[in-house]
């Protein structure tokens, strides 16, 4: 067990949840900044980490370099962009490091290149970082299997900011992927992600979502199981982002002592 600081990268530095990420890990024991990185052409390149953050100067300016950062450093916390995060897995993988992944809206090419690059990186990623939605996502996975799909209808209910750009959530995913292997489908071939029009009835065992966007929520996730005659409901709010970067912060800090592999928050929390 490692008992130095960790010193930790963040990725997106400028972005709201970058500036999240600066102020945790400055705040949390066990872990130091050891670099901010922003995209070249930012204008925040060469600026003070922590005045971007709001937390005064820190000494440590943005950089336009990842690998560079990285081959100095044990972790990268990174809720940026799936093409931003494919790039960031390689050169984790070059630096073998920890790499901890937020982001959401990754494709199924951007998930393998990822995976490959846990071969030499330490790898955690999930659509949701907070302790409270990924236990729900094991209650969700529990509902599903006791209650089975005869008579019993699952619909995953999310809103989120009006700034989000991908649909379905990263957490609603999560919690559609809990609810199918609950009831052992595929969700790919039993998601409903759009209604419009005349739909005819719902298909028995499907999963269905329904997505909101407004404002300056942060989000709002449920899931409903509705029976014939009573209704199930399990439900999360989220009222502060910094739920996600305390948990990014924990999950590096796990993945610190682990092999190279490809990790989600179940295995930080134990709850796989």
């Amino acid at each position: 067990m490692s008992t130095t600081e960790m010193k930790l990268v963040v990725v997106g530095a400028a972005g709201r949840m970058g500036q999240t990420l600066i102020r945790m890990v400055h705040g949390m024991d066990g872990v130091r900044l050891h670099a901010a990185v922003e995209r070249p052409g930012s204008p925040f390149i060469g600026r003070d980490a922590g005045e971007i953050a709001g937390l005064g100067p820190i000494g440590i300016a943005v950089t336009d370099k990842p690998l560079e950062a990285f081959v100095e450093a044990e972790g990268v916390l990174d809720f940026t962009s799936p093409a931003g995060t494919v790039e960031f897995a390689g050169l984790a993988a070059q630096a073998r490091i920890v790499h901890v992944i937020g982001t959401t809206g990754c494709g199924a090419d951007d998930d393998a290149k990822i995976r490959a690059a846990a071969r030499h990186a330490r790898i955690v990623k999930s659509g949701n970082m907070s302790l409270g939605v990924n236990l729900l996502g094991v209650l969700t996975e529990k509902a599903a299997r006791a209650l089975g799909p005869a008579g019993w209808d699952i619909e995953i209910l999310e809103m989120h900011h009006k700034h989000k750009v991908d649909a379905p959530s990263g957490t609603a995913l999560l919690l559609g992927e809990a609810a199918a292997k609950g009831r052992s489908i595929a969700l790919s071939e039993n998601s409903v992600r759009v209604r419009d029009g005349h739909t005819g009835a719902r298909p028995q065992g499907a999963i269905g979502f329904a997505t909101l966007r407004g404002g300056s929520v942060i989000g709002e996730h449920s899931v409903i199981l509705a029976g014939e005659g009573e209704q199930v409901t399990l439900s999360h709010s989220a009222t502060d982002r910094s739920i996600f970067a305390r948990g990014a912060v924990t999950a590096a800090l796990w993945a610190r002592d682990q092999k190279p592999g490809f990790y989600s928050m179940l295995d930080v929390l134990g709850l796989d």
